[in-house]
């Protein structure tokens, strides 16, 4: 009779395939995760640009306006208001109501009267110039961690006199 001989490695082969999967599915957890930050970043990037556009064309509305008729627009608007924009679709025009846009961004403007000082230079005391306004324009909208806000803040002069 022959002596059966026990191999010591049996099994190792499937030892080897479950530390394989192992390995396999952590490599795969972190990539998945890489591309979960990714996605992240690139939605709240995309959110901050449209808010930037949205910045840059409310300030492009009010020149705008000044354009149009400084003194039945911004030479009217009062300093103590906080105000909005409207299209109604061909030209934009002003509110004081809240329209939230693309429901996510609130976009909202104020005018400031400027003085001169004797120099004539642009002071916060002297003389009122009704040719000339500060406008601050904002933009708002909730992201993860919070609100976020941007604005940007610039003088109009009425150039035409009108």
């Amino acid at each position: 009779m022959k002596d059966i001989q026990y191999s010591t490695n049996s099994g190792f082969g499937l030892v080897e395939m479950l530390v394989g999967a192992a390995a396999l599915s952590v490599a795969m957890f972190a990539v998945s995760g890489f591309f979960q930050t990714t996605l992240v970043a690139s939605r709240t990037t995309q959110t901050a640009i449209q808010g930037d556009y949205l910045l840059e064309e409310g300030m492009e509305a009010l020149k705008l306006f000044r354009d149009t008729s400084y003194a039945n627009s911004l030479g009217k608007m009062s300093t103590t208001t906080t105000y909005y924009f409207s299209w109604n679709g061909t030209t934009w025009a002003t509110t004081t109501v809240n329209t939230l846009i693309d429901g996510k961004f609130e976009r909202k403007f104020t005018i400031s009267d400027v003085k001169r000082d004797a120099n004539e230079d642009i002071a916060s005391s002297g003389t009122y110039d009704p040719d000339i306004k500060l406008v601050n324009v904002s933009v708002a909208w909730k992201s993860g961690t919070g609100t976020t806000t941007r604005s940007i803040q610039t003088y109009i002069t009425n150039i035409f006199n009108n």
